[in-house]
């Protein structure tokens, strides 16, 4: 038998008329050759013929006719004709096709009577449609004889080695290592056995008296009775372990729900701390910004800020407004007049923050560029120009008025250095004298006087102005007017600041 596809190289004769057989192992087509030279040999061997008629069957329990009609194949069903066979000749195309293939060809099995076989006349089965079968040629005996022959040696070979058969070469090749090996094996065991047998009978057997027998087989009791005693001991231990183990895994259960709650609470608890300390982070965070931001207010005052006092050259600026005139420079009224504004609001300022302590006696109006002052006798003078270089007596009057304030806010802020103990050399002093109508010799008023000395007059009128400020800035938590409550600063806190000022605004007066 070989597969069908190795006989691509070589040809052998392959006989048409017989079925396909499938390899059971790998269920390729096979190619059987050289069955007709054999099967009249096996035929008449009665060996083969007692295993034949053993094998379960359908050739070895029913005798079927050597004579057989070949049939052409026909792909469209004619009318009358059943589709399939029916009978023994369906059994038949099964066990000769066991993949469920449909032979290459159809042929038509007539069966004989029992009587027929015995010397009777009988008769051919009739078909579906009624009319005899038309009696089988004897010249396809040979095909009969190799179905019979390949059918009955697969099912011996079948039943002896309980190998589904046939077989393709290399699949009898594999089935047939795998077979040597297993007798290999078992004759290895074979082998070992015998030796231990070998071994046994060589052996020494000591035969026990009866007497002895007696005595080993009360030991072996006792020793037993031990042992069983020994087996309830060790059962009662067991049984008591055991309840003790249910104990221990009942507590351990318990321990392990405490366990896992533990650690489920002090997981939400840090959970809790991180946040909370986040959060104080960043409260604190926030109050740092804050000193900071409050340690700047602190620092700043806005008078400082809404008024800076600066020069320009020859001139006092105020809000960078310039007051004064000067022969080549003639500043317009309306700056003048918008700088004295500034100073104006500025002295009036310090002085309304010091009420009632503070000896208010020459009253400032501030009222933008169109300031005024008061006397004593509450007699109203204009400090707004534009006036004659040769008569403006109002006008020189009211700036000695302002001078005036100015000196009686100094001389209150030294009385108040001298109140919070600080030495004589560090209490508050103009840098620039002032008497009457004069600032450092030169005099402020306007009436026959050079425009050079009137606008350093002015000059140096701003810069004690610039000194008081630092000294209200230096001893005061200014805040506006409409506060309710005013708060001062420490006394040491304010001399420092003082002083630091101090030192700015002598440095500024020097530039003046």
């Amino acid at each position: 038998m070989k597969n069908a596809g190795e006989g691509k190289g070589r040809s052998f004769p392959v006989d048409p008329n017989l079925p396909r057989w499938l390899c059971q192992n790998c269920h390729n087509p096979l190619a059987i050759v050289g069955v007709d030279s054999y099967a009249d040999k096996y035929l008449n061997d009665p060996s083969f013929r007692s295993g034949m008629h053993g094998a379960n069957s359908v050739l070895g329990s029913t005798r079927m006719d050597n004579s057989f009609v070949v049939l052409p194949k026909q792909r469209a069903q004619v009318q009358g004709v059943p589709p399939r066979a029916h009978g023994a000749s369906a059994s038949l195309q099964s066990d000769a096709s066991p993949s469920g293939k449909a032979m290459d060809e159809s042929f038509v099995v007539v069966y004989k009577n029992e009587s027929a076989s015995d010397g009777g006349t009988g008769q051919l089965p009739l078909s579906e449609g009624g009319h005899a079968a038309v009696p089988l040629p004897p010249n396809n005996s040979g095909f009969n004889t190799t179905i019979t022959v390949l059918k009955c040696a697969f099912e011996i070979a079948t039943t002896q080695s309980q190998v589904e058969q046939p077989l393709c070469l290399e699949c009898m090749r594999i089935l047939s290592d795998k077979l040597d090996k297993e007798v290999e094996d078992v004759n290895r065991d074979i082998e070992a056995y015998e030796a231990c047998l070998q071994r046994l009978e060589g052996e020494a057997r000591d035969i026990l008296s009866e007497a002895d027998f007696l005595k080993e087989k009360l030991k072996i009791e006792e020793e037993e009775r031990k042992l069983e005693v020994a087996i309830q001991e060790i059962d009662k231990q067991y049984k008591e372990v055991s309840g003790e183990l249910k104990e221990l895994e009942t507590k351990s259960s318990r321990f392990q729900e405490l366990e896992e709650r533990y650690w489920h609470e002090f997981n939400n608890f840090q959970f809790q701390l991180t946040s909370h300390q986040e959060e104080r982070d960043a409260i604190l965070a926030k109050i740092e910004v804050s000193q900071a931001h409050l340690e700047l207010l602190k620092r700043t005052n806005v008078l400082n800020d809404a008024f800076p006092i600066w020069h320009d050259g020859e001139f006092g600026t105020i809000n960078n407004f310039r007051l004064g005139r000067l022969p080549k420079i003639p500043v317009e009224w309306d700056e003048i007049n918008a700088a004295w504004g500034q100073a104006c609001l500025l002295l009036h300022t310090m002085c309304q923050y010091f009420r009632p302590k503070f000896p208010y006696r020459i009253k400032i109006l501030p009222m933008g560029s169109y300031p005024r002052i008061m006397d004593l006798s509450n007699n109203s003078y204009e400090l707004f120009g534009p006036v004659n270089l040769f008569w403006s007596t109002r006008y020189d009057k009211a700036m000695t008025l302002f001078l005036t304030c100015l000196k009686d806010f100094a001389e209150f802020a030294k009385s108040k250095d001298q109140e919070n103990n600080i030495p004589p050399e560090k209490c508050f002093k103009l840098p620039y004298k002032i008497e009457n109508d004069k600032v450092e010799n030169y005099s402020i008023t306007q009436s026959f006087n050079k425009q050079e000395n009137w606008t350093k007059a002015l000059k140096y009128t701003l810069c004690n102005l610039k000194w008081a400020l630092y000294w209200f800035i230096g001893n005061t938590n200014f805040q506006s007017l409409s506060a309710t409550v005013s708060q001062h600063v420490d006394v040491p806190a304010a001399g420092i600041l003082y002083a630091r000022r101090g030192t700015d605004a002598k440095f500024g007066s020097q530039n003046l």
